[in-house]
């Protein structure tokens, strides 16, 4: 040992050395070599435009976007004392975070600012202990926040317009946001170095094939998909397809009880995503679960429309789903009254069909449940972002010219909504870090996605979303004024605390406007976890009470009963409530020819 050397010091460790390339030749090549695997997507980007076969053009949401920043952005610079104020706010945030950082450098103790309890982006260690990285952080953190306030301190914004500018922002700071580049996420940058850029050919090769599959758009994969199979270890409750028409097919789920409950249940999940949302793995299967309840459970799946399906809307989804789903049970069951559940805009549909149905005397549905299901569309959330009379026009002039609006814009939009959770992560980890999702059944449902007939989506926009009228008693069907007042039936209405498609608040108001019974539960999490939530994990909670109760729901959780666990088996002791007489169990007769073995036919038709 040399003179003076101290051991210790010579075998500390040096924290620069994880951010060195090790292999500089190697390094270049692979930079190279993920530039080439980035021109193989530009290129199939390019040549899809070129051939005409790019489905969204510029999308309308973009082109929204700017002109509702613009608004934003001509308020603040209107006013050339607001502008500086504005600026000066956030240059004064930056110097503290300077000077702040130059103290932490001294070996001071600072108050940094931290990111949102829940935000997970800065969950490696060097974002707080890196003075580099943690500056980048502060600094992205303050600019954000900023921005923030921009759209709140805005005046002469209406509500519509403020939302709107608050979704952009939000959508553009997660963007930006530094965990999302290579030399600006320190795990990123280490994986980079530590592999010299393998990650980074590995990603762009995974673009090229996501480019591809989208034929000229980028389709995110979410999860492994190779380790799914219908009918296999998802959509796997047993049972049969008993009837079938150019909309809808029937499943009839085989019993696993000696004995059910006298009333079947009919389901009638949304047609802009696949029905086995409620049956995915065995144990997260609402549909099993059901049945092990004693329910003999028939759920609509719809098809998976194209060119020949333009003209079907909402009367077509009423005639030949609801209404061929009770035709149905009553042939395979015997029974006149069932019980039936409604998801999603399934619910919707199911409202709208009790109203008209209500109307005609026809009292087949005994009760019926809505599982995060909106009727009044006034609190809808940040959907109504992309809806107003401008983009419906231009969305409904696209849909003509083929008939359906494809799937991936539906898909799109709704990851969007959650971009920080079902966009970012999967550009980083798949692009990035060149890494393969991992399997999620969740996730496999919710790339399945399904195109929407063009009448349909029509009428579901503009009577819903856009102007409220089936809210107003507007709507129509089947040549009928539609009133929600007119369905007595007790209802079972769930909505889910934190889902960003059907707000809580949303479900709450428009619980009271049907003009029977409510019984109104909140789960806990979003707008798939908090329905898709089985009893034996006893995750979540959930509340119940009267939706007539309060006048919002601030009031009405603080009325409210608390309950640990899935709210299952509580909507299970509901319907019991309501009729609780069973039968001998309906086994489906192995000796007949059935349609098709369950999941069907229908659920496995491919955009």
């Amino acid at each position: 040992m040399a003179s003076g050397e101290n051991k210790d010091d010579r075998e500390t460790p040096d924290p620069t050395e994880a951010y060195t390339v090790r292999n500089p030749e190697r390094f270049a090549l692979n930079l190279a070599r993920a530039v080439e695997e980035a021109g193989k997507a530009a290129a199939v980007w390019v040549r899809a435009r070129e051939a005409g076969k790019s489905t969204t053009g510029m999308p309308q949401p973009y082109q929204e976007a700017v002109r509702t920043l613009s608004k934003l952005t001509e308020y603040w610079l209107s006013d050339p004392a607001r502008a500086v104020e504005a600026q000066t706010k956030l240059l004064s945030a930056y110097m503290t975070v300077w000077v702040n950082s130059i103290r932490r450098l001294s070996g001071e103790t600072i108050d940094a600012v931290e990111p949102e309890p829940g935000d997970r982006r800065f969950e490696d260690p060097e974002w707080a202990q890196n003075a580099f990285f943690d500056f980048l952080k502060q600094v992205y953190l303050v600019t954000a926040r900023w921005a923030a306030d921009l759209v709140e301190n805005a005046e002469g914004l209406d509500e519509t317009a403020r939302q709107r500018a608050r979704f952009y922002v939000t959508q553009l700071s997660e963007a930006l946001s530094p965990t999302n580049f290579v030399l600006t996420n320190p795990q990123l940058l280490r994986e980079t170095f530590e592999s010299d850029g393998d990650n980074l050919v590995r990603g762009m090769r995974i673009l090229v094939e996501d480019v591809m599959a989208g034929k000229g758009e980028i389709r995110l994969r979410q999860t492994d998909r190779s380790k799914f199979e219908l009918g296999k270890n998802v959509a796997a409750t047993p049972g049969k397809v008993v009837a079938r028409n150019e909309l809808a097919e029937i499943i009839q789920y085989e019993p696993s009880t000696e004995t059910v409950l006298r009333r079947p249940l009919m389901i009638v999940p949304p047609w802009i995503n696949k029905f086995y949302v409620l049956d995915l793995k065995p144990e997260r299967s609402f549909i099993r679960w059901a049945v092990a309840q004693g329910h003999t459970v028939f759920v609509i799946s719809w098809v998976n429309p194209d060119e020949r399906h333009a003209t079907y809307g909402w009367d077509e989804y009423v005639s030949l789903g609801i209404e061929f789903a009770l035709e149905t049970i009553a042939r395979q069951t015997g029974e006149k009254a069932i019980n039936a559940v409604g998801y999603c805009v399934g619910g919707t549909l199911l409202a709208a069909s009790l109203a008209l149905m209500a109307q005609q005397k026809d009292d087949r549905i005994a009760t019926a449940t809505f599982f995060a299901s909106q009727v009044d569309f006034t609190f809808a959330g940040d959907l109504k972002v992309f809806v107003d009379e401008e983009q419906v026009a231009a969305l409904e002039q696209a849909m003509e010219e083929r008939g359906f609006l494809e799937a991936n814009r539906m898909a799109s939009a709704f990851n969007m909504l959650r971009a920080r959770d079902l966009i970012w992560p999967y550009v980083v980890n798949n692009y990035l870090r060149g890494r393969e999702p991992l399997p999620f059944d969740l996730l496999y449902w919710n790339a399945d996605s399904t195109r929407m007939t063009a009448a349909n989506h029509s009428y579901y926009l503009r009577n819903c979303y856009l102007e409220n009228n089936l809210a107003k008693g507007l709507a129509t069907l089947g040549g009928r004024r539609l009133s929600l007042a007119d369905i007595k039936i007790p209802v079972f209405s769930l909505a889910a605390a934190e889902d960003h498609i059907a707000p809580a608040k949303s479900v709450l108001f428009g619980s009271r406007l049907f003009g029977g019974p409510v019984e109104f539960v909140l789960a806990g999490s979003g707008h798939i976890a908090g329905v898709v939530n089985p009893p034996e994990p006893g995750k979540y909670r959930h509340w119940t009470g009267q939706a007539a109760l309060a006048g919002s729901l601030e009031e009405w959780m603080s009325k409210a009963q608390e309950h640990p666990g899935s709210w299952w088996p509580h909507w299970h002791a509901w319907i019991e409530k309501n009729s609780h007489e069973r039968v001998k169990a309906r086994k489906l007769d192995r000796r007949r020819k059935w349609l098709a073995d369950a999941p069907g036919e229908y659920v496995k038709m491919a955009v």
